[in-house]
């Protein structure tokens, strides 16, 4: 008996994806909240403006803070797209596949309507 992939289930893909993305958050909260000394909501607040490719409302004050922000706009933003990715990706996949075959089976009634 052949048995599906663990990736297969939505579910289990959405928990990976959610996981993914707040792992980098997290990371993304506590070094602006350490390199850049902002309260922990103002941290979240910033690296969620970055992941989402918002941009923060205000720029870092620090050299340290202004590289780290820039590193984690790279990383929190590639990671908000493969988690969508990963999550809907199977989705997509289905629907292109659906849309090549609907193509097909008219490319072929038209051939077949113009022999007539």
């Amino acid at each position: 008996m052949k048995h599906a992939h663990h990736y297969r289930s939505p579910w289990r893909r959405g928990v990976y994806s959610l996981l993914f993305v707040a792992a980098i958050v997290t990371i993304g909260t506590f070094g602006m909240h350490e390199v850049e000394e902002l309260s922990y909501l103002d941290a979240f607040y910033f690296i969620s403006m970055i992941a989402t490719a918002q941009g923060p409302s205000v720029a870092p004050v620090t050299v340290a803070g202004k590289l780290f922000a820039a590193l984690m706009a790279y990383i929190s933003v590639g990671s908000v797209v493969a988690a969508l990715g990963f999550f809907f990706g199977p989705f997509f996949g289905q629907l292109w596949h659906l849309g090549v075959k609907w193509l097909e089976e008219e490319t072929h009634l038209s051939k077949k309507h113009d022999s007539r």
